[in-house]
């Protein structure tokens, strides 16, 4: 094989290669006036009211929050009963970044000088194709009192992942945008932390 028959075989594999994306988890918390109820006791894990809590796409968000509480100290239990409550809100858009791109570029050049004219021509190709679509994902929990409905915390967490990273599926992304939210539970109010 020739050395150009190599490298036109390496620039293909390499174009086949699309290059991925993981953006850190930003992490915001709000503390109620009883903190000291935090982290203990019953809680039901439910969809926030105008979330399609039966669908398919939601549940591995329910189910991560739902490992996350237990991790914490609380005991999972079903129905409205539980002492507390933790409603779940989730949003997921997917992009494609830029536009269409051609592949192929020309240039032409030419210069003159005391010996005579030249003139090149250079052809550029693009082989590593169209970016990558990025998902960004954004969820939210807030834990009420179960009774009153007063809110006791709240956090939310947003992250954005190329849809061929592993982070592109919703059980993994949840699975990260629940650790990192309930990560040092309950947090600092108000402060916004990226959690990798």
């Amino acid at each position: 094989m020739t050395r150009f028959a190599l490298s036109v075989a390496a620039a293909l594999l390499l174009a086949g290669c699309t290059q991925t994306y993981v953006s850190p988890v930003s992490v915001t918390r709000f503390l109620g006036d009883q903190p000291a109820r935090l982290g203990q006791g019953p809680i039901a894990v439910r969809a926030a009211p105008g979330t399609p809590g039966n669908s398919l796409e939601f549940m591995p968000y329910r189910q991560a929050v739902a490992g996350e509480l237990t991790r914490l100290g609380y005991r999972v239990v079903p129905g409205d009963a539980a002492a507390q409550v933790a409603e779940v809100r989730v949003a997921r858009v997917v992009d494609q970044p830029g536009g269409r791109r051609n592949p192929v570029s020309v240039g032409v050049g030419g210069a003159t000088g005391s010996y005579g004219s030249v003139l090149g021509l250079g052809v550029g190709i693009d082989l590593s194709g169209p970016p990558p679509e990025i998902t960004a994902t954004r969820m939210g929990v807030t834990i009420h009192d179960g009774a009153s409905g007063k809110p006791l915390w709240e956090g939310r967490a947003e992250f954005s992942a190329s849809v061929n990273s592993k982070f592109g599926n919703a059980r993994a992304a949840a699975a990260k945008m629940a650790a990192a939210l309930f990560a040092g539970f309950p947090g600092r109010s108000g402060e916004t932390v990226e959690v990798r």
